[in-house]
């Protein structure tokens, strides 16, 4: 089911308007997508992350037509889809990497 960050940055960067859409390069390449649209670059349908989240296909529509979402939600989605959510907090130029682990590992019940 994972597929490469490569693979994923390649078929990104097909799209028309895609360069535009990189805010900048560091180590990695910042991409900007939709969570509709992670979905789809890792080839898999509403009904396919569904089941690996172990809820409904609604529910997959629902978090991805949301604009406000708990973290632990956000981070059981790119889990599913075999991605780790990393938050960065950043101060006057130096950036820190938020631990959100215990939050990820929150019970699903947001999600159903």
């Amino acid at each position: 089911m994972a597929k490469k960050f490569k693979n994923l940055k390649d078929k990104v960067l097909e799209e028309p308007g895609a360069r535009e859409r990189i805010d900048g390069i560091k180590g990695i390449m910042d991409v900007e997508l939709t969570l509709a649209e992670l979905r789809k670059a890792r080839e898999l349908t509403q009904t396919e992350l569904a089941t690996a989240l172990e809820i409904k296909q609604s529910g997959v529509s629902r978090i991805e037509g949301q604009t406000d979402l708990y973290l632990s939600t956000l981070g059981g989605y790119v889990n599913a889809l075999g991605g780790e959510l990393e938050l960065r907090a950043k101060f006057d130029g130096e950036s820190v990497i938020v631990n959100l682990k215990d939050v990820i590992a929150a019970d699903k019940r947001e999600l159903a």
